[in-house]
Order: C-alpha cells, then structure tokens, then sequence
C-alpha cells in the first residue's frame, strides 16, 4: 500500500493528496455452475406453476451448456432458426421467468443488450471490446479494493468487468470489425 502524500505514491493525482493502491487481481478463468437440464427445468417451471411449452423447453435446450452469455435477440434468432414463429416474446418472458427463479443472472456488459448467463454464483467478466464476446472470470482478493468518495454510498454488489481483446481479435481472426471504446459498453 502506498503513502497518501502526493509525492511518495507513483498514481497520485497532482492536485489532491489521494494515491490509488495497486491492487493484485487474480484472473482465473472458471465456469462454476451450468444451468440445470432441460428435464429439471421443465420440472421446476411445472412446480412454479409457470407454462411448459415446447418454445419454452427448445429455450432449455438453447441454454443447456451455454456459456457464451446471450443476448435474448441471440436466442430469439437461434430458436427461430429450429421453431419458425416463436416469439421474442416468449423468449424474453422465459428468460426473465428463469432469472426470478435463480436460474440465469442477467448482466449489462457493453453493446446495450442484457446478456443471460447460467453461472448464478459470484464471479466477473471479460469482455471483448471488438467482438463483444463475454466469458466468466473469478476475481481474488476484491475485498482488498480500496476506493476514495464512497463514505455515504452503501455497496450492495461489487461486479467487476475487464475490457480488452479477446485471443481471436487480438490475433486478427474474429474479423476486422471496429474497436469499441469500452465507455461505450458499460
């Protein structure tokens, strides 16, 4: 940890006496819990009382073993693609279903669309600001995090979000698409 005194900390800013701390992240990639089978879906819908429709079981299929966090317009089109006419409707009314059941975890991670993702426990992101593709991380040490300005804020969720190149862009193999600027992702 550094001293707050300007002159004695290498990221201190020049006209306060604040010194931001170096913090050591470990970035381990895991994927800790998939979303349950369809079968055990279709089960706990039934047990809820929600609806079990084919379209809703093709969307189990759809996020079984799913890890690349979709966008309910990416599993609009795959469904679509399998079942001509469901609706985006039903996919979002499903998805939103799945979220209040502790199913899926719904995330804002940069393109503007809510992304759905079956790993429920904590963890982060990675975040490709070329492709936007997302990928689960496991963050150590985050209760280290220090931040200055927060005195009379009550922190209810710490979610941390890394934007970069993913290994595909950055070797040129995703594509010449454009960079996004990642204040345009969050």
């Amino acid at each position: 940890m550094y001293a707050e005194a300007a002159g004695s900390c290498p990221f201190a800013h020049s006209s306060r006496k604040v010194c931001l701390h170096v913090l050591q992240i470990g970035v381990v990639v895991t994927y800790v819990r998939d979303v349950r089978s369809p079968a055990e879906l279709a089960e706990a819908f039934r047990s809820n009382g929600l609806k079990l429709t084919p379209q809703r079981q093709l969307l189990f299929q759809l996020l079984d073993g799913n890890q690349r966090h979709p966008t309910a317009d990416e599993l609009f089109a795959e469904a679509s693609a399998r079942m001509p006419g469901i609706s985006l409707r039903t996919v979002y009314q499903t998805l939103n279903d799945l979220v209040a059941m502790g199913e899926l975890s719904s995330h804002t991670l940069g393109g503007g669309a809510t992304r759905f993702d079956p790993n429920t426990s904590e963890h982060h992101h990675l975040v490709c600001t070329r492709c936007r593709s997302a990928r689960d991380v496991a963050v150590s040490n985050l209760d280290a995090l220090q931040f200055v300005g927060g005195d009379d804020f009550r922190i209810e969720r710490t979610t941390v979000v890394f934007d970069g190149l993913c290994a595909e862009c950055a070797e040129g193999r995703a594509g010449d698409g454009p960079t996004h600027n990642p204040q345009d992702l969050h």
